[in-house]
């Protein structure tokens, strides 16, 4: 369960590879028991940032404290306590999946048992199997065995699905949860604005190495609302309740049509609403679906083939980014 106590804490992280500035200015919190998202394009700075919190890389710049340790100084102390699994991360293709676990395990002092941890990530069956020969989702799946061999508080995950069919991509995200769910923290690096929607309990979003925002998936999405669009069909209601042949169609002079778009224009929550191929398109904010539908029930109407389209995250960042450069 999320907690409020801070285990990963960067501020104002700056990073250059020769004249190219990778991190401009990247600061955030990582709370205890929770997926934290770092989401944004490739080339934004993403697996920077965290290869410099994980004392791969040293920063320029900046404060960066992990479980309390300075990365930089501090690396074999925390190598002991943070698992990392790296993007495009690679074994030697003939090497055992159980082979592969000993090999890993060697590096810590008090590591987890390798068969026993193969068997909760769904590689039991597999320990005997040669790298080569597992499929792009179970070689994913020994890339956070091995990220979390040595018993980590934290797991950082680099694109842990880039690549994977939409089946294998879904049983990764199952297995990003049964290990939040055991109490690892996770510091999850992704491009996928679904996949960051689907498992992140709060995201930084980062473009051309600078954070331009933080909060929960739904908090971003609802910030950067530009408002909602229905679409749907107008049936008339008989007398008793039931709905015949769409209005529109029965009636072609659009007779019904007409009053009812001047009726919706006419309500506090709608901005916009027109007739588009035997369909009702409206425009408006957050009441807009409520509003409506009461105001064509009110007349005898009911909407059918009902499509509302909401703000997502990616409409959130892309709005956030636009601001930024602006």
């Amino acid at each position: 369960m999320t907690s409020t106590e801070t285990v990963v804490s960067v501020a104002g992280l700056h990073k250059r590879y020769g004249e190219k500035v990778a991190v401009h200015d990247v600061s955030f919190e990582v709370r205890r028991g929770e997926i934290f998202g770092i989401l944004g394009p490739n080339g934004a700075g993403k697996t920077t940032s965290v290869e410099c919190l994980t004392g791969l890389r040293e920063a320029d710049d900046g404060a960066l404290r992990v479980l309390g340790l300075d990365p930089a100084r501090d690396g074999t102390a925390l190598r002991e306590r943070v698992g990392v699994q790296l993007q495009d991360g690679e074994l030697h293709p003939k090497i055992r999946v159980r082979e592969a676990l000993e090999l890993f395990a060697s590096f810590y002092a008090r590591p987890a048992d390798g068969p026993e941890l193969a068997r909760r990530l769904g590689l039991g069956a597999k320990l005997d199997a040669q790298y080569r020969h597992l499929s792009g989702g179970q070689k994913q799946r020994l890339s956070v065995a091995l990220a979390l061999i040595g018993n980590p508080e934290i797991a950082v995950l680099d694109e842990l699905t880039t690549g994977l069919d939409p089946q294998a991509r879904r049983e990764v995200w199952d297995l990003v949860e049964e290990v939040r769910d055991s109490g690892v923290t996770i510091v999850l690096v992704t491009h996928f604005m679904d996949e960051a929607e689907r498992l992140c309990d709060r995201i930084a979003l980062i473009a051309d190495g600078r954070v331009v925002a933080t909060g929960t998936p739904a908090g971003l999405a609802a910030g950067a609302r530009r408002g909602q669009v229905m679409r749907f069909r107008l049936d008339r209601m008989s007398d008793d309740g039931a709905a015949p042949a769409s209005a529109q169609d029965s009636d072609p002079e659009g007779a019904v049509v007409g009053p009812v778009l001047a009726l919706l224009e006419a309500l506090p929550s709608v901005d916009a609403a027109r007739a588009s191929h035997g369909e009702l398109v409206v425009e408006g904010r957050e009441d807009l679906v409520a509003d409506v539908v009461l105001a064509l029930h009110a007349a005898g109407l009911r909407p059918s083939d009902v499509e509302v389209a909401r703000t997502t995250l990616e409409d959130a960042f892309v709005e956030l980014t636009r601001h930024e450069e602006a």
